[in-house]
């Protein structure tokens, strides 16, 4: 049997392409994206502290992981949920009038503001909460959280991380504790979590546990008609509502080692959390910079799995679907259709290619490893802001 051309490949990759986003686009819940950075930090306000897991932080979670003893799922749920808040936008919509019909004009259309809870964030510092980037993407609401005595809270400022699905708020007057955050690079498959949120925007506080069912997943995400690319993310069993996005996904020691942020509705039991790393990277980096960019390497990709280099005789690694235009990549000699194999003598396995770059700063000079033509070639490229 002759083996596949390149043509051939592409063709099969870009079948597989249309099928997952298929699949994630008719079955993720709660997902909106804004694929273009909604904020641009240019004025520095002072930096962001986020939790220390090595320390109490005041918090009933952080006494108890202290005391080094054996954690039930009560104990993290009872001492967790002060520090886990409900996410609520209020809207202006516009409402059918009923007397319409009886030619009774009252003045056109009515519009009428309508509050209602659209997912979950919890406190990693003085007055700041962690949730997601597209529970917080319409720039025409106003926000609320809501802690577990039912007591609402305005939000003030919108941190968005244009490269993550992270966003930070700002809410001054909120003195709750943070929860302690772990290090979701010491995780392993098979280990127990439990995850807290505001199940379907209507079950404020709910709790589910399961078991982490894998790790350095990527997948593709949406509510609608845009899609956005998550690389590294946890997979876990536990049940991850819509309504969840944004809350925590905790160990079974109480600390914080995801921020859950979708799930597939056409499959059960396969929900998706982001590590809790990358909120310290990003974080890190709004304290060093002012802002929440981070580094790009300019390509639009597709992992090659194991699986797949082996069948179609390529080298694992990113193969390059298209290169962003203005990015310095482009005079670097990198094309379409390179497979991207290692950065900095870094090997490119599954689905770690952002997780390499998360390693970077804006502005590195890193060296590209790639394939083409059935031979391996290397290139400088600087690396860029994420526009």
């Amino acid at each position: 049997m002759p083996k596949p051309t390149t043509r051939s490949f592409l063709l099969g990759l870009l079948v597989s392409v249309i099928v997952l986003s298929s699949f994630f686009l008719g079955g993720l819940a709660d997902r909106i994206f804004v694929l273009r950075p909604l904020d641009f930090f240019a004025n520095r306000s002072g930096g962001i502290s986020i939790g220390n897991p090595s320390r109490a932080e005041g918090s009933k979670l952080g006494q108890l992981i202290e005391t080094g003893i054996m954690l039930s799922i009560p104990d993290v749920v009872d001492a967790a949920s002060e520090s886990v808040v409900t996410v609520s936008a209020k809207t202006q919509q516009q409402v059918f009038d009923p007397f319409s019909f009886f030619g009774i004009n009252r003045g056109g259309a009515q519009v009428q503001e309508i509050q209602r809870d659209i997912g979950t964030g919890f406190v990693v510092g003085p007055n700041l909460i962690v949730t997601n980037k597209h529970v917080v993407s319409n720039p025409q609401a106003t926000y609320k959280v809501i802690d577990l005595n039912d007591i609402e809270y305005e939000v003030g400022k919108i941190y968005r991380d244009p490269s993550n699905d992270l966003a930070i708020l700002e809410v001054i007057g909120f003195d709750h504790p943070a929860l302690p955050l772990g290090d979701s690079n010491m995780i392993r498959v098979g280990e127990n979590v439990i995850a807290i949120g505001t199940a379907l925007g209507e079950f404020r506080h709910t709790v589910t546990t399961g078991v982490i069912s894998g790790l350095g997943r990527g997948m593709e995400a949406s509510g609608g008609p845009q899609v956005e690319t998550l690389e590294g993310v946890i997979q876990t069993d536990a049940a991850i509502n819509p309504g969840n996005s944004g809350g925590p996904l905790l160990s079974d020691k109480g600390e914080v080692i995801g921020v859950n942020v979708a799930v597939s509705t056409s499959a059960q039991n396969i929900g998706f959390a982001i590590p809790i790393n990358v909120v310290r990277a990003s974080v890190d980096n709004f304290n060093e910079t002012g802002q929440f960019d981070r580094p790009f390497l300019g390509i639009q990709y597709q992992t090659i799995t194991e699986q797949a280099a082996l069948f179609n005789d390529v080298p694992q690694g990113a193969y390059v679907v298209a290169l962003v235009q203005g990015a310095s990549i482009e005079s670097a000699g990198i094309k379409a259709g390179d497979i991207i194999v290692a950065i900095d003598g870094v090997v490119i396995k599954d689905t770690d290619l952002a997780a390499i770059l998360n390693t970077k700063k804006i502005g590195d000079v890193v060296t590209v490893r790639f394939w083409r033509d059935k031979q391996f070639s290397e290139t400088k490229v600087t690396l860029t802001a994420a526009q």
